[in-house]
């Protein structure tokens, strides 16, 4: 009965992977046709070869995608271990007060904060930049990281850090080189979460960038390839197979450090 009932949530969750995949081989002919075909009469790679050579400005937003996550991961995980390690080692007065702050800073949606955002980077002129676009995710993803990085560095016993004191280690070593090792599941963790969440963005993208040569893959294909009044649903969904790919290889391979990451930095502290 368990491995019935998990057979069934299973088919539930992988169903839509299956018929965005089911989609990307079909014409949009009979993409839309009613009822629905769950086995394509003829199978064809049509989409992914008008893909490759009729859409360049998908890649274009493809190489963009990769660009802006990879550099905002980057840079998250080093600033989340400097502010990490600050909250677990460094107690001064307002110690508590930032930790709250960074708490309460995740219970406001994103979108409460896009006219304020758009306001202050258009004072210092980085709208229509990947620069400006970095510099917001990096902003989103911190405090989450932060707060994660901390609870690793708690964990670490303090005798480690003190020997490695008293052997003349300065506090910039004693991180990089004593601590950061130990800690190295939740580095894993806030790269790859940062990376994901980057690369699924779409609020920060379409509000922040409105260059078309520029914009990044979630704004780019909703912003170029779903009309108004109809859709070529073989194409959107070759689309999104294309790209999600880089997300599940992703996943596949470092799915152990992230859970693992994700779960000690809940638990430790």
């Amino acid at each position: 009965m368990k491995y019935a009932a998990l057979t069934v949530i299973m088919l539930f969750l992988l169903f839509p992977l299956y018929w965005v995949l089911l989609t990307s081989i079909k014409t949009n002919m009979e993409a839309y046709r009613f009822p629905p075909t769950f086995i394509p009469a003829a199978p064809t790679i049509a989409s992914y070869i008008n893909l490759v050579t009729r859409h360049n400005t998908f890649f274009v937003y493809y190489k963009n995608n990769f660009i802006v996550s990879g550099v905002t991961a980057f840079f998250t995980s080093i600033l989340a271990i400097l502010s990490g390690y600050a909250l677990a080692r460094l107690r001064f007065k307002w110690n508590k007060w930032i930790v709250a702050a960074l708490l309460c800073s995740q219970m406001f949606p994103v979108i409460s904060r896009m006219i304020s955002l758009y306001d202050l980077l258009g004072k210092v002129h980085l709208i229509n930049t990947h620069s400006g676009l970095i510099l917001a995710l990096t902003a989103a993803m911190l405090p989450f990281a932060a707060l994660l990085m901390a609870s690793f560095f708690e964990s670490i016993p303090r005798e480690i850090e003190e020997a490695a004191y008293i052997d003349g280690a300065g506090r910039m070593q004693i991180l990089f080189r004593v601590a950061c090792p130990l800690a190295k599941p939740g580095m894993a963790a806030v790269i790859i979460y940062s990376f994901l969440i980057t690369w699924d963005d779409y609020l920060h993208g379409v509000t922040l960038i409105q260059n078309d040569r520029l914009r990044t893959l979630s704004a780019g294909v909703a912003l170029r390839y779903l009309g108004e009044l109809s859709y070529d649903w073989s194409l959107i969904n070759t689309i999104s197979i294309v790209g999600m790919l880089p997300i599940v290889l992703l996943f596949f391979f470092f799915q152990k450090h992230l859970v693992q990451g994700l779960i000690d930095g809940a638990v430790k502290g």
